[in-house]
């Protein structure tokens, strides 16, 4: 006899009061998806500063910024894998191949379940993969994870 494994509601989840207050990368070029997981993260994050791109050089823009600025670089980047011009595979490569900016967890975000990219993205160092329409109990197990 085995027993099903559930996930948790997010009324189950033991959030720790520190994702309350994260710094995020949002990079997506899809205004509706901006729109709807920027609502989410008003919602789950009561203290939040949310960075947005629509392409990836100008997350990897706003990333050097901060590093040149000595400003605290986000808790976490949220990347949509299709991206204008460079993807979200190739900044999650260059992102994981620096040794600045390794160390921040990536959740790939993505509208289609491929199962190569899925394998990609965890080999390139991506913490979850999220497929869109994100939901509110996805993203806030997510960030109990990651916080």
């Amino acid at each position: 006899m085995s027993a099903a494994v559930r996930e948790p509601k997010s009324s189950e989840v033991k959030v720790d009061r520190n994702h309350q207050k994260l710094k995020i990368l949002l990079v997506e070029d899809n205004p509706d998806d901006v729109e709807l997981t920027c609502r989410l993260l008003r919602r789950i994050c009561l203290e939040r500063d949310i960075f947005l791109a629509t392409e990836a050089e100008e997350a990897l823009k706003i990333l050097h910024t901060l590093l040149d600025k000595g400003a605290d670089l986000p808790d976490l980047i949220l990347l949509d894998i299709k991206l204008p011009r460079l993807s979200g595979m190739e900044l999650l490569e260059r992102l994981k191949a620096s040794p600045d900016l390794r160390g921040i967890p990536v959740v790939m975000l993505t509208g289609s379940i491929v199962s190569e990219h899925i394998q990609k993205s965890y080999d390139l160092g991506a913490v979850s993969y999220l497929l869109k329409p994100i939901s509110e109990d996805e993203l806030l197990l997510t960030l109990s994870y990651v916080s």
